[in-house]
């Protein structure tokens, strides 16, 4: 398990903050994510890490001579068409210098070309899929504290390989674009491992049952399902699974923890094994003492093992925090000073998840890797480290 870090944000640094910008004048940022619908517990867990992140930020003065910082909310709904809108209005209406993204990566690619044609740095603290910043945009205004598809395949494959030492895996992936991104990065990392997959089985959100699909890698004679898709489906699956009697182990993507999948399947989710950048489980440092003290204070939360979706909170919380430093050292909340600071940060941040030297560069806009990253379980409703039984 990954070992939070703790560094006092650099944020008092001497800038200087440009003629028209009043010290009372709040700095406005965005969330754009699912807070209704069968992923909004996705939605609320980057709130809540955004929201302690930003009274962090607040609470030593804000940015700029004294800037405080504000939260505007809007509802994806996880529709790439309503995605763009609400993109659009932040930028344009509420004037927010930058934008936090939500789970569905269908939403996030639909809303890419609106980062670059208005000149608005957006950062992803939840959906995966690898073309979001891999985009061929230059200059590029999509950060990301998350997971890559490409780096999430790259895991998933060497614990499907080399610690189950399954060589008949059968994917089993939604229907899309994030799909799409999945079914390539699998492809090509159990290729690199000499182990070619049995099948590729597919499902449409709302699909009511799975048998067919799961039938089908059985007849194959798959020995493990490769599982991509978000809590809604992944239900469905895991009910499938059961309904046709097939105990085959299940490695799914992290969809699996942005939703009700545990609510939806009861002990039926235990042994689905999946991973997240962080665990709020374990000795905790400094900083990842004082995040779990705010979730108990602020939202009630009684423990590690009551908070809803924790890489939501964990990436969101990191991800702030390097919005907060890319405004302090560009000195302004201009879209493209603000992505050319957070491209060449200056200031070393030791985040909740990492130690970030530097975060981003030119070239790569993902900060977290498949080394950053923490097998997990769903057991008894929860999710553990993978070894804790």
């Amino acid at each position: 398990m990954r070992h939070a870090v703790i560094v006092l944000l650099a944020l008092t640094v001497g800038f200087a903050v440009p003629p028209a910008a009043q010290a009372g004048e709040a700095i406005k940022l965005g969330m754009a994510a699912a807070i209704s619908g069968g992923s909004a517990a996705s939605g609320e867990a980057i709130k809540r890490g955004l929201t302690i992140a930003m009274d962090e930020v607040n609470a030593r003065g804000g940015l700029l001579g004294g800037r405080k910082l504000e939260l505007v909310i809007r509802d994806d709904e996880g529709n790439p068409a309503k995605g763009v809108t609400i993109a659009r209005e932040l930028i344009e209406r509420e004037k927010v210098v930058a934008t936090f993204g939500g789970l569905h990566s269908t939403v996030a690619l639909a809303q890419v070309p609106v980062w670059h044609e208005l000149k608005s740095p957006y950062m992803g603290v939840w959906a995966a899929g690898t073309n979001i910043t891999r985009n061929g945009q230059n200059p590029n205004y999509v950060f990301r504290v998350s997971a890559n598809d490409d780096y999430a395949d790259k895991l998933l494959v060497r614990y499907t390989v080399d610690t189950l030492k399954k060589t008949k895996p059968g994917l089993l992936i939604e229907n899309t674009a994030w799909g799409q991104s999945n079914e390539a990065g699998l492809t090509k990392w159990l290729g690199e491992k000499k182990v070619k997959n049995v099948g590729i089985e597919k499902f449409n959100w709302n699909d009511p049952d799975m048998s067919p699909q799961l039938l089908r890698l059985k007849n194959a004679g798959a020995d493990v399902v490769i599982l991509v898709g978000n809590a809604p489906e992944a239900a469905q699956v895991v009910k499938s699974q059961a309904k046709i009697g097939w105990t085959v182990p299940m490695v799914s993507h992290w969809g699996v923890s942005g939703g009700r999948f545990a609510e939806l399947t009861g002990e039926l989710s235990d042994g689905v094994v999946f991973f997240q950048t962080y665990s709020f489980f374990g000795k905790q440092n400094e900083r990842g003492q004082h995040v779990l003290k705010a979730l108990k204070d602020k939202y009630g939360v009684k423990g590690p093992e009551e908070i809803t979706a924790p890489v939501g909170v964990a990436n969101a919380y990191d991800g702030l925090h390097l919005v907060a430093l890319a405004i302090q050292q560009a000195g302004s909340t201009e879209g493209p000073k603000v992505r050319d600071a957070l491209e060449n940060l200056k200031v070393e941040y030791r985040g909740l998840i990492k130690n970030y030297k530097p975060p981003f560069t030119s070239e790569q806009h993902d900060a977290l890797t498949d080394e950053d990253y923490v097998l997990v379980v769903w057991r008894g409703g929860k999710i553990l480290p993978l070894a804790m039984k």
